[in-house]
């Protein structure tokens, strides 16, 4: 990768590197839909999302944006954008939909048809193996709470990489595991919903084993010279106040929601104090010997994932105990979140990029030699269709412009920030939000499938060509 060029082209002041990835991102569950075509079995979402009272309005990904038959329209779309990188992710159950035994030929399948229209279109494949999708059939037998489903995961991964891997150069194993142990096991707001601090820390736990087991087993069946890579969504953090107090509140903070993938991940070790924090939760007695080293398994690059930042205060009297259901398995208790001020998206999370430099500059010293890709950053808004026909979306481009400025100037300081990949290409399912929430940078009119690319995609086109941000 060349050194930032500060030298501007014309109409442009903030130049990216010549050789940075210009990326979008998508995940399965939330685009493909045909969920019960060619195959595919019932995943945790197919059930989450059909039991009624889990998802606004009771929608599901029965259909979503069915790009499991429009996929070289949304390829078509990319390559009207320019992006050189595009992140997807298998459905597990599709290409395994047993959980473990055979691959599913159709669903390979459908995954080397869209690997070979997108590097026929010149755009470079990468490949997440589990955004969310956990077959039922392994969460029947216990889900991530169970340490025998990381050696499932290591069996997918090792069909996917056999049958893919001259296809696609870069793989991630798993997609946010915060959320998929926290919020799947601890809050019960994302699938499976179940609701347990112990299962949360059990499921972070098989969640880390797995990534290392999956990393082996990309490594034995991928050709030399393939990138593997994991995603986390690291939490930016802020005191209150610099009260000591308010400083532990963000420590036990990190401790849940960054260190217990980051310490087992780059260092082959539980953080001491998340340990101390959560013993009146659990006893750890789930970790076995060799478990943190094979989360070691060192990988080529991590994927960022971020949003918005969050503030916290340690927990009064007044304030209540902090009970019920919550992701801060250990936390919730002795800290609170408290409002950040400024404007806010349609999900009502804060806009400010400034979390996203501070976590850029975070990892530029913690872990100096591991390259870096921002591989979701986008905000929902009240995207609309004008008589016109148009969809204008300023405060999504006004979003966009000012985080990838915080690229930029997180590159200029030292980071080692390899590309960027929006989120999201498409309008989709948004989870427990269903189709209320709009992320893609292309409208979608889920009754006809329409799709009306909104002014940010001009943008982001514009952005690429330019290969930087104007004025």
């Amino acid at each position: 990768m060349t050194a930032l060029d500060a030298r501007p082209r014309t109409g442009t002041t903030l130049r990216f590197p010549e050789a940075f990835r210009w990326g979008t991102a998508t995940a399965a569950y939330q685009i493909e839909g045909a969920a019960g075509e060619d195959g595919r079995s019932p995943s945790i979402w197919d059930t989450f999302s059909r039991t009624p009272g889990n998802v606004h309005n009771g929608d599901t990904g029965d259909t979503a944006a069915d790009h499991y038959h429009r996929v070289d329209e949304d390829i078509a779309l990319m390559r009207s954008l320019g992006v050189t990188d595009y992140r997807f992710s298998l459905a597990w159950p599709r290409v395994q939909p047993a959980g473990r035994g055979p691959a599913a030929r159709k669903g390979l399948d459908f995954y080397r048809r869209l690997t070979d229209r997108l590097r026929e279109a010149g755009i470079r494949p990468v490949a997440t193996l589990y955004h969310w999708d956990l077959p039922q059939t392994l969460e029947d037998a216990g889900g991530w709470p169970e340490r025998e489903t990381a050696y499932r995961f290591a069996d997918y991964a090792a069909l996917a990489a056999e049958a893919l891997g001259d296809r696609v150069a870069t793989w991630t194993t798993l997609n946010e595991p915060w959320c998929s142990a926290f919020l799947g096991y601890g809050s019960g707001v994302h699938a499976p919903g179940r609701r347990s601090d112990a299962d949360a820390l059990r499921a972070a736990h098989h969640l880390n084993l797995a990534h290392g087991l999956g990393v082996q087993a990309l490594r034995a069946a991928l050709p030399a010279g393939a990138e593997v890579s994991l995603t986390l969504n690291l939490h930016a953090v802020r005191p209150r106040t610099d009260t000591p107090q308010d400083r532990d509140a963000v420590r036990r903070i990190d401790a849940v929601g960054n260190r217990i993938f980051l310490d087992p991940v780059f260092r082959g070790r539980l953080p001491e104090d998340l340990v101390r924090d959560t013993a009146d939760v659990t006893d750890w007695s789930f970790v076995k010997d060799g478990d943190c080293a094979a989360a070691a398994e060192p990988i080529d690059s991590l994927g960022v994932n971020y949003y918005s930042p969050a503030a916290v205060a340690a927990r009064t009297p007044a304030d209540g105990d902090g009970a019920g259901p919550s992701p801060w398995a250990g936390a919730e208790r002795r800290v609170r979140f408290v409002p950040v001020a400024g404007p806010r998206t349609a999900m009502d999370w804060p806009v400010d990029a400034g979390g996203l430099y501070e976590l850029l500059l975070r990892l530029r010293d913690e872990l100096p030699h591991v390259p870096l890709l921002i591989t979701e950053n986008g905000a929902a808004y009240e995207d609309y269709a004008d008589p016109s026909g148009e969809v204008k979306d300023p405060e999504r481009v006004a979003y966009l412009h000012a985080h990838l400025g915080a690229v930029h100037r997180a590159i200029a300081a030292g980071a080692d920030v390899r590309g960027y990949f929006l989120w999201s290409l498409l309008d989709n399912f948004e989870w427990a939000y269903g189709y209320s929430k709009r992320f893609g940078i292309v409208h979608v009119d889920f009754p006809t499938q329409r799709r009306t690319p909104k002014s940010s995609a001009r943008w982001y086109a514009d952005v690429i060509a330019r290969g930087g941000l104007t004025a």
